[in-house]
């Protein structure tokens, strides 16, 4: 089962301007072929359907805290598109009569590259890829056979690193919000395809990691990379779990096994539980576009009774 925290893995800093379009570019990094959609629905029903748990303990336990890891993914890269398109705080905002809709106050939607995300989803994330074409189950693969799912698994970490380079070198350095969420997903990208890459050669014998990093990527170019390297981000995979998932220790962090060549060099390491995490973004209400509602004081005074009422 999953437990869930109110934290995102990391915290996100708020959008110095509303940007749609860049927020239909985070999209292609959640419901892309090589999205956090795609990397949870492989991981998650590989571990579901995982055979011979308790013979293959620690092949299993790496991707079963793999998943736990993709579902904060999700959600961290869903909070940095609504983000992007609601853009900056507006303080009190959500605490106004709805205002006069017949002015076309958001007449510059119409010109966005993903218009559905404002008419259908009032600017938040859903399951689409970069042009708002769904993800689907046709892009998780389960095969039962061990060897080949680590293979896939390495693959698609690999393309997923090439993919989040692409969008990142499309946000200029002003889009604070949307590189962030690349410099976090590069760094985690690259533990991953790691991990799965010396899971392979336990199983094999075959020294995949002398290939990485696939694609070429020296996260040591990427500035928003930094402080995550720096904290050794690079050398950690997390159990997500009190106290399961620790045979995965038999394959990173055991042995001596250190980072990569191009990364900050040191032993790699298994942390129980979770990162610290940063807080969620509170996202503005808008109620001319009935986010939450029209008219929302009422909703508002009921929470905060509700609220007082559990303390």
């Amino acid at each position: 089962m999953f437990l869930r925290v109110d934290k995102l893995q990391v915290e996100l800093p708020a959008p110095k301007r509303q940007d749609p379009n860049a927020a239909a570019a985070l999209q292609e990094l959640l419901g892309g072929k090589y999205g956090e959609m795609s990397t949870l629905g492989n991981y998650m029903f590989q571990s579901f359907n995982f055979r011979s748990k308790s013979k293959l303990r620690p092949f299993y336990s790496l991707v079963a805290a793999i998943t736990a890891e993709e579902l904060g993914h999700v959600e961290l890269v869903s909070n940095g598109v609504a983000m992007l398109a609601n853009g900056p705080d507006k303080p009190g905002g959500d605490e106004q009569f709805g205002g006069d809709i017949s002015n076309a106050p958001f007449e510059e939607m119409k010109d966005i590259r993903s218009a559905a995300s404002f008419y259908s989803h009032a600017g938040g994330a859903v399951p689409v890829n970069s042009n708002s074409m769904s993800w689907n189950a046709d892009m998780v693969t389960t095969t039962g056979n061990v060897i080949v799912d680590l293979l896939h698994n390495f693959h698609l970490e690999c393309g997923a690193r090439l993919h989040k380079l692409r969008v990142y070198e499309s946000l200029t350095d002003a889009n604070i919000t949307g590189r962030e969420v690349c410099g976090y997903l590069l760094v985690r990208g690259s533990v991953h395809a790691h991990a799965y890459a010396l899971a392979l050669k336990k199983l094999t014998g075959v020294d995949l990691d002398k290939f990485l990093p696939t694609p070429n990527i020296p996260l040591g170019n990427i500035p928003e990379c930094q402080k995550y390297l720096a904290e050794g981000s690079h050398r950690r995979l997390y159990t997500f779990s009190p106290s399961d998932y620790e045979e995965m220790r038999g394959i990173w962090g055991g042995g001596g096994e250190t980072a990569l060549p191009d990364d900050p060099p040191g032993e790699l390491e298994v942390v129980d539980g979770m990162p610290e995490g940063g807080k969620i973004h509170d996202l503005t209400g808008v109620p001319s576009a009935f986010t939450p509602d029209y008219a929302p004081e009422e909703m508002f005074e009921i929470a905060s009774k509700l609220y007082q009422k559990s303390r």
